[in-house]
């Protein structure tokens, strides 16, 4: 995922809150605990509610990047995939920036966007889309399923939040359970496509930290909309080339999968996930992601006819117990 919102009118201003303060009890418009007027209570209190569904909602449409990315894949090359992909979201989003008169970002916000558009838009997809040219959809998801511990780990240096031991614990356990997921499916051994992987996560989180951290000041489909026009003068030059430079066969998997990728994961599975991190807290949203590789492996059945790995029912008992804690704890 300034002093004034360049989106619409009639919007709360968000303030970045001090250290000692949460990161989750903080959002535009809203004060320190004990000082929030009584009639405001009640309408503050649905807040982490909204938060955690947008988050959750992100989520499902991430869930759908893996299957989609090799559906993709049929048609196009993954050079091809990666560069349309952002040319496609880039557009929709500069539409929605132009039709609501949508001010240029304050130059204090570039670096940060730069970042979420090298770590989501351009790094994340052109990685794992490498790494899905020889890895099966499900393996590649349990090692992504690392992902909330890496944005939690760079949330904490970065922003200098500091979550709970119990948290902490919960992320861990979280974490083991996929890495022994994974390493379980693929015998120990660490192939180059689990490199891909592995780079992919540092880059996304990253890019998800920052991204975070500019929805609480802007709206969550502008951080990304404007991280997505930022990449442009890269993934166009990329586009022309790869478009003559690879096989194209206009597949209807292929079709599919890279309006998906583009319009869904690219556009709006961000603009929802980023909205729910400025509402519930970096660190507390990445940890809904620990469900992310179990909805992908049901997709990977559905929709690519692969044999579901027989730990995958351990894995998600365990995944979900860890989700419980993290979002009942104080992070």
């Amino acid at each position: 995922m300034t002093a004034q919102n360049s989106a619409t009118p009639a919007r709360s201003i968000a303030v970045e809150v001090p250290v000692r303060v949460p990161a989750d009890s903080t959002r535009a418009g809203s004060t320190q605990a004990g000082s929030v007027p009584s009639g405001a209570t009640r309408a503050g209190s649905a807040q982490p509610r909204n938060g955690t569904l947008l988050a959750a909602l992100g989520i499902v449409a991430f869930s759908l990047t893996f299957p989609a990315t090799v559906w993709g894949l049929d048609g196009f090359g993954p050079w091809t995939l990666v560069s349309v992909r952002s040319v496609l979201a880039a557009t929709v989003a500069g539409g929605a920036l132009l039709a609501l008169r949508v001010r240029v970002p304050a130059r204090r916000h570039w670096a940060a966007l730069a970042v979420v558009g090298i770590g989501t838009v351009l790094g994340f997809p052109m990685l794992t889309t490498l790494a899905l040219e020889t890895s099966t959809t499900s393996h590649a998801a349990v090692v992504v399923g690392l992902l909330p511990l890496t944005t939690a780990v760079i949330s904490a240096v970065r922003t200098g939040n500091r979550p709970s031991r119990a948290f902490w614990a919960a992320a861990l356990v979280g974490a083991a359970v996929v890495i022994g997921f994974t390493v379980q499916q693929s015998g120990g051994a660490v192939s180059t496509s689990d490199l891909y992987l592995f780079a992919a996560l540092l880059v996304c989180a990253a890019g998800y930290t920052e991204g975070g951290r500019l929805a609480r000041e802007m709206p969550g489909w502008q951080v990304i909309g404007w991280a997505l026009i930022m990449c442009l003068p890269v993934a166009v030059p990329v586009a022309a080339v790869a478009l003559v430079a690879e096989p194209l066969q206009w597949t209807v998997h292929g079709v599919a999968g890279l309006v998906w990728v583009a319009v869904g994961s690219q556009f709006l599975g961000l603009v929802v996930w980023y909205r729910g991190m400025a509402e519930i807290g970096v660190s507390r949203a990445s940890q809904l992601q620990l469900a992310q590789p179990l909805l992908t492996l049901v997709w990977s059945v559905l929709l690519l006819g692969e044999v579901l790995p027989v730990a995958a029912p351990v894995a998600a008992v365990g995944v979900l117990v860890c989700i419980a804690v993290t979002q009942r704890v104080r992070s």
